[in-house]
């Protein structure tokens, strides 16, 4: 059979009590778990992204996205519906996130909220450390072992008794694999990398659905960027497999599917369907569908979008996209859930704080009142905020009863047009826009290559998401020459060029040592001037993310089994 190498290295001892180490992780018997599942479906996952890139071809020559005849017969059933909650799910009104950092983990475990999604995606920058600690972490978390000490500042870490908790618990679990673009390139199969999708997943699953399933939970998943039905079709077949080896039964696995994408919103009730009893639900991933739907339009100059500031939750193609989705999700019984309230605490300024945390309270009781069974939030210290609206508006445990053609008067149904109106009343392009951008996306970039992909910038907790719109207005707007309201230029590749010189100039004067501005800002230039247009930032970045790593080649049979 062709072979398996791990072409990376890592220190064998733990840092942490637990005593749990890489070489737990990387058993005989879940690498070839992993690769078992990587050698039947990668072809197929391939595949898929070949058609992705089809579509798009379809989309610039004016074949604009809209819902498929194929299926139609799936959007006019009215009979089937997804699976009832599982254990651990059916309360999911706030939502934490973070990277597996194990100080984020036991924090998010200490936060008042009912579930806590852990991210290897948008918010983790994928150095082999991070990715493979990040799974020893998750390993001790799943069996109460996560408290420690920080060996640099002496702090303790401890997960409070579940009894202080919202609801007499600790948050249930949900791991956020990387999407199906990415691979990870440290596992290389008979000569190409591993999906990066199939390794998070299939190592979490490995060693942790047994565990869980004792617990009274079961391996819970948020699934990213998926574009099409299909690729949700992919993610059951991987599911029914991965239980049916382990003698699971089918169904245990839930997955909320995060809607991140412009051709994925026009197939909702499609990839509810294809994931049968898998479904938990979906997730309006805003920053993600904002980059997506300027990706996707980004050729179409009737389509351009002002700064990013302008473009809020109530804008023609994301209300309509919300409704969409919270119609779709309670048409078939599983939870709609809102999307992420960035906002950290700004210490020493009361008044920026309370403008801060009222925003936060419009976002939610806008999200509450519109349906949504739940919400997410970037840090602890809003949890209270998010909870109290849900509280009052929301007393059940969700709310898949309301339906917005039934419970609404005047209502009328999302339509094609309804999700690609991206007219903004009151909108503008401005220079100061561009600043903003490219300020957002050289810091968010230079953190990202350092090893950080959670960024706390201007007191929002920026992910890779934020960045890409930042990436894609830019280019649209050079790509299109559109003019500023505030200067009155007109938006062309030297102007970006300029300014990130300029902005990249601040931000070395005050930088530390060893920082990566500077290379940032050699990836970011032909991005923002028209020159070229990567599919993915992460995808960009992440040889020069992982250049610095020291790799020895090792052999699976040298592993502990």
């Amino acid at each position: 059979m062709p072979s398996l190498k791990i072409v990376a290295e890592l220190d064998s001892s733990s840092p942490y009590p637990s005593g749990t180490t890489p070489q737990d992780i990387l058993t005989k018997g879940a690498l070839d778990f992993v690769v078992s599942l990587h050698r039947t479906f990668n072809n197929r996952r391939k595949k898929l992204l070949e058609t992705r890139v089809k579509r798009q071809v379809e989309i610039d020559g004016g074949k604009l996205p809209s819902f498929l005849e194929e299926t139609k017969h799936i959007r006019e059933d009215i009979a089937w519906q997804g699976p009832v909650p599982a254990p651990g799910l059916v309360d999911r009104r706030v939502e934490i996130t973070g990277p597996p950092d194990r100080k984020m983990i036991v924090n998010a475990f200490n936060s008042n909220v009912t579930t806590y999604m852990t991210d290897f995606e948008d918010s983790m920058a994928p150095t082999w450390t991070n990715v493979i600690w990040g799974q020893a972490n998750l390993y001790d978390a799943v069996r109460g072992q996560l408290d420690f000490v920080a060996k640099d500042t002496g702090k303790e870490y401890k997960v409070k008794d579940a009894n202080t908790h919202f609801n007499g618990k600790l948050p249930t679990l949900i791991v956020r694999p990387r999407g199906w673009h990415m691979v990870e390139k440290h596992i290389v199969v008979d000569g190409e990398p591993i999906s990066a999708s199939i390794f998070d997943f299939g190592i979490f699953f490995y060693h942790n659905a047994k565990a869980l399933i004792a617990k009274g939970h079961g391996p819970y998943f948020y699934l990213p960027k998926m574009e099409a039905y299909q690729e949700a079709r992919l993610w059951n077949d991987i599911f029914n497999v991965a239980q049916d080896t382990l003698e699971i039964p089918r169904g245990t696995i839930r997955a909320t599917v995060l809607i991140e994408t412009l051709t994925g919103a026009f197939e909702l009730e499609e990839i509810i369907y294809e994931l049968r009893q898998h479904s938990s639900g979906l997730n309006c991933g805003r920053w993600d569908y904002m980059f997506s739907t300027i990706k996707k339009l980004r050729h179409y100059k009737d389509k351009v979008l002002p700064d990013r500031g302008d473009v809020t939750m109530t804008v023609p193609f994301m209300a309509a996209y919300v409704k969409y989705l919270i119609e779709v999700c309670h048409k078939r019984g599983v939870h709609a859930m809102g999307g992420m309230a960035a906002q950290i605490p700004i210490k020493g300024d009361e008044a920026a704080n309370a403008a801060a945390m009222e925003r936060v309270k419009a976002d939610k009781l806008r999200e509450a009142t519109a349906g949504h069974d739940g919400t997410w939030v970037a840090h602890p210290a809003l949890a209270h905020i998010a909870t109290d609206i849900f509280g009052e508006y929301m007393p059940h445990p969700n709310q898949l009863f309301y339906r917005p053609e039934l419970d609404k008067d005047g209502y009328l149904p999302v339509e094609t047009g309804d999700l690609l109106n991206t007219q903004i009343t009151g909108g503008k392009i401005t220079e100061a826009g561009i600043r903003k951008n490219i300020y957002i996306g050289l810091n968010y970039m230079e953190a990202w290559l350092r090893g950080v992909g959670c960024v706390p910038i201007d007191w929002l907790m920026e992910d890779a998401a934020t960045a890409e719109v930042s990436r894609a207005q830019l280019n649209q707007w050079v790509l299109h020459g559109v003019k500023t309201e505030d200067t009155d230029k007109v938006i062309t590749a030297e102007l970006n060029k300029d300014i990130l010189a300029e902005e990249t100039a601040k931000l070395l004067k005050t930088a530390k040592e060893g920082n990566k501005f500077e290379l940032a800002a050699k990836y970011f230039l032909p991005e923002i001037t028209g020159e070229k247009f990567s599919d993915f930032l992460t995808t960009l970045l992440y040889d020069e993310l992982t250049a610095g790593e020291s790799f020895g080649e090792i052999l699976v049979e040298a592993l502990k089994a």
